[in-house]
């Protein structure tokens, strides 16, 4: 198989650190110049928590180290993330090519690699991000949504509970973590009933008890296919969710004009045809 080649990233003898992102399906979501920093790299560091999935990476690499033994129940995950950041740098500032393997898009609900790269740069080293399909890609795929159409909010669910937040409910609106909502200063991987029953009066602010609620998980396997959940809202508190499924709420209202901004918009475009009208009959 022919690798893409890389551009160096870093002078001789002075390490640098490249973030990629894996994709959500093993394999098939890789992409080439992601690969080539990985099989270049001097030390690799995956955040991957399935074990198939780490042991594929291991064929393309001999030094790979796991990220996932720093998680522990009841432990803060900023503490946990920020360990992550240290192993990293910990390793550039030897002289290495460091590589950190993340799922999806490596920017994406990722404390780690958005530090760590401005850490590495803040200390005057080579630092890149190669970005990879998300599960926010996938989930449009899967569910057969154009965010263009009605246009889509997305949030951690958290944020619903801890800030004044706005929602639009002529729009998606696709909410991340609800499996793990709730207090997440310390190692909480799933979340109660009662967390879930406080999303759900929050939402029945702007939707009905009845509204539908898609429920979705992508495929990490190439043998498996996305996990698709259709509940009401008011049912929600009940139903058990992983830390890895997503929230999608459909539109609950139609689109409403703004008659002001039409009315503007229109004497704009009588303007336009005006001015270019005249302009051809000079040509």
């Amino acid at each position: 198989m022919t690798t893409t080649s890389l551009p160096s990233l870093s002078v001789p003898g002075r390490g640098c650190l490249a973030c990629v992102g894996l994709g959500m399906t093993l394999g098939s979501h890789l992409t080439p110049l992601a690969r080539s920093h990985i099989e270049k790299a001097d030390v690799v560091f995956a955040a991957l928590s399935n074990y198939i999935v780490e042991e594929w990476l291991k064929r393309m690499h001999p030094d790979v180290r796991s990220l996932q033994p720093y998680y522990a129940e009841g432990k803060p995950r900023i503490k946990t993330y920020r360990e992550w950041v240290a192993l990293m740098m910990a390793e550039l500032r030897t002289g290495k090519r460091v590589c950190g393997v993340f799922y999806g898009h490596p920017g994406v609900f990722a404390w780690s690699p958005n530090k760590a790269i401005e850490q590495a740069r803040a200390e005057g080293y080579e630092a890149h991000m190669e970005p990879g399909i998300s599960a926010e890609d996938c989930l449009y795929a899967d569910l057969g949504i154009d965010p263009g159409r009605y246009g889509c909010q997305h949030f951690e669910a958290g944020h619903l509970l801890y800030y004044q937040r706005r929602i639009d409910p002529a729009g998606y609106l696709v909410l991340w973590q609800v499996g793990s909502i709730g207090n997440r200063s310390v190692g909480h991987f799933e979340a109660g009933p009662a967390y879930r029953q406080l999303l759900v009066e929050r939402l029945e602010q702007d939707y009905p008890p009845g509204h539908e609620v898609i429920i979705y998980r992508g495929a990490i396997l190439p043998i498996e296919r996305p996990r698709i959940r259709r509940v009401a809202l008011r049912d929600l508190a009940e139903v058990p969710l992983t830390a890895e499924e997503t929230m999608v709420l459909p539109p609950a209202e139609p689109l409403e004009l703004n008659s002001a901004f039409k009315a503007r918009l229109d004497v704009l475009d009588k303007a336009d045809v005006r001015d270019k009208r005249q302009t051809d009959s000079i040509a």
